[in-house]
C-alpha cells in the first residue's frame, strides 16, 4: 500500500512539473501572433522557447511512462476512454514542433502565416484539451460493468470546458510572464501588459472553477474529511493573487515564480481531491480505477521508486543547469542576424 501512495504522489508531481514547464511555452505559442507584430518580433518570441520546448515535453513522456509502469490498468483505460482527446493533443504537439522548424525555411509571407497559425492552434488546443481531460477525470467518467459510455462530444461538457479554459488562461498568463522576462523593448512591454489584462480572465475563471467544483465533482470530499488539506486551497488563492501584486510592482520575475507555484498548487489540489482514485466512476464508486486496484505489483513499484529516486533528481539538475545557461534575454537584433535561429 505504501508504494501505491508514493507513486500516486510522484504521479502528481510529474504532471505538476510538466504543466509548470510546458505551460509557459504553450502560452508563448498561443500569444505569439498577438504580442509579436513583425516577423523579427515573432522570431524573437519563438527563440525564447526554441532551446527548451522539446525538453519541457520530456516531462509529458515521463508522466505518461510513470502512469504506464505504476498504474498500467489506468493507463490502458485512460487511453481508451479519452482516446480522441489525447490523439488530438498528440497531433497538435507534433504539428507545433514541425511548425517551429519549418516556419523559417521559406522567406514567403503566406508560408510564414500558415505556420504562425499552426503554432497558435498547436499550443492552444493541447492546453484546452489537457484541461478538458482532467476536468472529466475530476468529474468522473460514465463507467459501469460494461466499460465507458461516452464519446468526444460527451467529454466536452460544461465543467470540463471550464477546466479547459482554466488551463488556457493559466498558461497564457504564465507564457506572457515568461516572455516579459526573456525579451526586451516593445515585446517585453506588450507581454507584461498582456499578462496584467489576462490575469483578470484567469481570476474570473478560477473563481467560477472553485464555485462549480463542489457541485460537479467530489474533489472536496477529501478536504472535508481532512481539514488541513484546505491549506492547499488557501495557498493556491494567495499564490494566484500575488501574481498580479508583483505585476503591478513591475517585478515580473516574482510574478513568474508565483505563476509557476499557482500551476503546481492547482495540480496538487486536484490530485489531493482525487485520492485514492485515478479515474473515478460517476455511476458507482465500485467501478472507479484507484491506485490500489490498477497498480503494478509491489516489487515493480519498489524497483521503480529506486530508479526514480536516482534519475529524477539528475534530470531536474540538468534542466536547472540548462535554464541557467540560457538565462539571458533574447533580442530581436541577435535573432535577425543569426541565420541558425528559428
Amino acid at each position: 500500500m505504501a508504494y501505491q501512495i508514493i507513486w500516486f504522489i510522484l504521479w502528481g508531481v510529474l504532471w505538476a512539473v510538466y504543466f509548470m514547464l510546458d505551460g509557459f511555452d504553450l502560452g508563448v505559442g498561443t500569444l505569439m501572433n498577438f504580442v509579436g507584430k513583425t516577423d523579427g518580433e515573432k522570431r524573437q518570441i519563438i527563440n525564447t522557447i526554441g532551446p527548451v520546448w522539446d525538453g519541457n515535453e520530456v516531462w509529458l513522456i515521463t508522466a505518461g511512462g510513470a502512469t504506464f509502469a505504476a498504474f498500467p490498468t489506468t493507463y490502458a483505460y485512460m487511453f481508451s476512454f479519452l482516446y480522441s482527446a489525447l490523439l488530438i493533443i498528440l497531433f497538435s504537439l507534433i504539428f507545433r514542433g514541425v511548425a517551429f522548424e519549418f516556419r523559417g525555411k521559406v522567406d514567403n509571407p503566406n508560408w510564414k502565416k500558415f505556420w504562425d497559425i499552426s503554432i497558435f492552434f498547436g499550443s492552444a488546443v493541447p492546453a484546452l484539451l489537457f484541461g478538458v481531460a482532467f476536468g472529466n477525470i475530476f468529474k468522473g467518467l460514465n463507467i459501469d460493468s460494461q466499460g465507458y459510455h461516452g464519446n468526444l462530444l460527451s467529454l466536452l461538457n460544461p465543467y470540463s470546458l471550464l477546466t479547459g479554459l482554466l488551463f488556457v488562461s493559466l498558461f497564457i498568463v504564465h507564457g506572457a510572464l515568461y516572455l516579459s522576462l526573456k525579451t526586451d523593448k516593445d515585446v517585453k512591454e506588450r507581454a507584461a501588459n498582456f499578462a496584467k489584462k489576462a490575469f483578470y480572465l484567469l481570476l474570473i475563471v478560477a473563481v467560477l472553477f472553485l464555485i462549480f467544483t463542489p457541485f460537479s465533482t467530489k474533489l472536496f470530499d477529501n478536504f472535508i474529511k481532512f481539514k488541513p488539506l484546505f491549506l492547499l486551497i488557501f495557498a493556491l488563492v494567495a499564490s494566484l493573487l500575488l501574481i498580479q501584486f508583483f505585476l503591478i510592482k513591475k517585478r515580473e520575475g516574482m510574478a513568474f515564480i508565483f505563476s509557476s507555484l499557482t500551476i503546481i498548487l492547482t495540480v496538487f489540489t486536484g490530485i489531493a481531491g482525487l485520492y485514492p482514485n485515478l479515474i473515478p466512476s460517476s455511476v458507482d464508486p465500485d467501478y472507479s480505477l484507484t491506485i490500489f486496484n490498477s497498480s503494478s505489483s509491489e516489487y515493480t513499484l519498489k524497483i521503480m521508486a529506486i530508479v526514480a529516486l536516482i534519475f529524477v533528481p539528475i534530470v531536474i539538475a540538468y534542466q536547472i543547469w540548462v535554464y541557467r545557461v540560457l538565462k539571458g534575454k533574447v533580442t530581436e537584433e541577435e535573432v535577425v542576424n543569426d541565420v541558425h535561429s528559428y
